[in-house]
């Protein structure tokens, strides 16, 4: 269930890309560099540039064509005021110590009339709420220490794994209005929101209902 949610998640992504053609995209946190490209294809970008911590990944992404630097979230992104058409960040807003700092920067970078994508968790998909209920940690805040995975849900699915990097911890767990309001708060008007998977339905059912979907991808433009 957690890979169709990906991949559904991945696709709304992209078919935001397709009605939004960019010359210039950047992808923060942007791993291998494979959904990179395909985003780069989607959105028809000319050039293709992303940010990664890990510099194994960072490599990997140079091979795919991807003009990567490697830095931290956490500090200012090494770029020039108003660079790109079109930011996106797939599931990393949730790892950054300051959304604050991370959202300010993808403004910066933004050109006027620009656009940003960014997906992240959903506090208040199915799953989460049943989780709290049962006085469990949250899924999506499993992952909140890096001396183990897992932490206070029986249910986790990487329960019981040895430690992950601390810039793999989810510090900001975001619900559906927060993301809104949160970068509105930054000058970005909202267009779009979408969901993706809706644990323990059917991954299209989020299409009807976003604010419970597990994944939420949301358009904002500057």
């Amino acid at each position: 269930m957690f890979g169709a949610a990906d991949l559904q998640n991945r696709a709304n992504i992209l078919q935001m890309m397709r009605h939004h053609q960019s010359e210039r995209l950047l992808d923060l946190g942007c791993d291998d560099g494979l959904f990179s490209k395909q985003c780069g294809v989607a959105c028809s970008a000319k050039y293709v540039a992303g940010v990664e911590v890990v510099s194994e990944a960072a490599s990997k992404a140079v091979l795919n064509g991807v003009d990567v630097t490697v830095s931290d979230l956490s500090e200012s992104l090494p770029f020039e005021d108003e660079t790109f058409d079109l930011v996106t960040a797939n599931q990393v807003i949730e790892h950054v110590p300051s959304v604050d700092q991370f959202m300010s920067e993808v403004f910066r970078v933004l050109r006027p009339g620009g656009k940003a994508i960014i997906s992240t968790e959903n506090g208040s998909s199915w799953i989460n709420i049943g989780a709290s209920i049962m006085g469990w940690q949250q899924f999506s805040l499993t992952n909140m220490s890096s001396k183990g995975a897992g932490v206070g849900n029986p249910l986790a699915l990487h329960r019981g794994q040895q430690s992950t990097e601390s810039t793999w911890t989810h510090k900001t767990i975001f619900n559906y209005l927060g993301l809104v309001e949160f970068v509105e708060l930054y000058g970005l008007e909202v267009v779009d929101v979408k969901g993706a998977g809706y644990f323990p339905l059917p991954t299209w059912v989020s299409k009807f209902d976003a604010r419970h979907s597990h994944f939420l991808t949301i358009l904002c433009s500057k």
